[in-house]
């Protein structure tokens, strides 16, 4: 399995799983355990859910599909903006860690910006690093400006990454967020790398996966995880599928197949507004 280094030096791998709108219908879960159990099976052992996903409902999924293999899997979660103060993320943090059934979490992340000032919400973040709660913790959809007031707050240059919508058809982060993160050896994370599944009907996108033996799917995860400082997170809720996410690590991409993927899905001219989903 590919890695990618946090700031402190840990390895995590660079493919993991989303879990947005999982554990929300009864009749899924069980496919949706397996899907989950059968990419930790494959080393795709980043996790990634929220407070927010169905009211706690995916990480109760998460800690049922983790039940015994806690040690296996780097976890992570987030906390919404309005939880992000001193007293209400340790009862938020608290709240996730029962529904997970585990005492700490790899990475506990600020899902995006609230009204809670940014000074209060590090403070509340390194009190629950202090007590054994959370490892490390980091920021979700936050662009340059506010990645840049972050870091001028006590402590508060010390996020481990930046959760952000990123895919073939998102690509507006190259412009300044990614050089921004890349020179402080912050990785992304990407979410909805696959743009929830609407790139993979793309009919050239579905003609130079064909040439490469390959599946679109594959193809758009790979064209991520060619970069050193990128880990993406799909969501599958079918084990086979995770299995074709997992084929994108054996997949490299050659200059001629970028410039093509240029062409078709071209990168930013300008700055843009940070996009979100």
């Amino acid at each position: 399995m590919k890695t990618v280094a946090l700031p402190d030096g840990t390895q995590v791998p660079a493919l993991g799983m989303g879990t947005w709108m999982m554990g929300e219908a009864r009749g899924r879960r069980a496919a949706e355990l397996a899907a989950l159990q059968r990419g930790i099976d494959l080393g795709m052992t980043l996790i990634d859910t929220a407070e927010m996903y169905g009211d706690g409902a995916a990480e109760e999924l998460v800690g049922e599909a983790i039940r015994g293999r806690r040690e296996q899997v780097f976890l992570v979660s987030k906390v919404y903006p309005f939880n992000a103060g001193r007293r209400s993320m340790p009862a938020a943090c608290e709240r996730s860690l029962k529904r997970l059934g585990v005492d700490c979490l790899d990475l506990y992340l600020l899902h995006w910006r609230g009204d809670i000032p940014f000074d209060e919400t590090v403070a509340a973040f390194e009190r629950l690093q202090a007590e054994g709660k959370i490892r490390r913790w980091g920021i979700s959809n936050l662009d340059v400006q506010d990645m840049q007031e972050l870091s001028t707050v006590p402590g508060g240059g010390r996020f481990a990454v930046n959760q952000v919508l990123y895919n073939l058809t998102r690509r507006g982060i190259e412009w300044d967020l990614q050089p921004w993160c890349a020179a402080r050896h912050v990785p992304l994370m990407a979410y909805s790398p696959l743009e929830q599944a609407r790139l993979l009907p793309q009919p050239k996108l579905a003609e130079l996966a064909r040439h490469l033996q390959a599946t679109p799917a594959q193809v758009a995860l790979a064209w991520l995880l060619r970069r050193p400082d990128v880990i993406a997170i799909p969501k599958s809720s079918d084990p086979r599928r995770v299995e074709e996410n997992a084929g994108a690590l054996e997949l490299t991409l050659d200059t001629d197949t970028l410039a093509k993927l240029d062409r078709l899905f071209p990168p930013p001219r300008g700055a843009r507004a940070l996009e979100m989903l």
